[in-house]
């Protein structure tokens, strides 16, 4: 592998583990570029190239594994996950969320054993272990 490739491999992991860090925040592919030190169109090109998906459904899934977490570990209402996963709107991140685990959000919720339903008694599985095995697929 040339000097160029290594380094252009380089760039990109670090704009997906800015992706990664900051899913939450909102992020746009020109400030990803910038990171690659690359233009735009072509970071989306080598990103799909180099990862099988756009920079944009990375990083939809990036937080629709985040909401899984939340789902199953915590009382939040959907909403609140909705928005501290960083979706800007319910209908959206439903919608995403149903897309690539293919159930709602409050369905997934209940079948997992999350939120209120985890202190009537369900079965403890750990975290490793349940993201190996929910982990969505696109």
């Amino acid at each position: 592998m040339s000097r160029a490739v290594e380094e252009s491999n380089r760039n990109l992991l670090r704009a997906r583990d800015a992706m990664d860090r900051s899913y939450a925040q909102p992020l746009d592919v020109p400030a990803l570029a910038r990171i690659a030190h690359v233009s735009p169109a072509h970071f989306s090109r080598t990103f799909r190239a180099a990862f099988g998906e756009t920079p944009h459904r990375y990083l939809q899934r990036r937080r629709v594994e985040r909401a899984m977490f939340l789902l199953r570990e915590t009382d939040s209402p959907v909403t609140e996950i909705c928005h501290a996963v960083g979706f800007g709107s319910l209908g959206t991140f439903s919608r995403t969320f149903r897309d690539i685990v293919g159930r709602s959000p409050r369905a997934y919720r209940r079948e997992a054993g999350g939120g209120a339903s985890r202190s009537q008694g369900a079965a403890y599985v750990s975290t490793c272990f349940t993201m190996a095995w929910t982990r969505p697929r696109s």
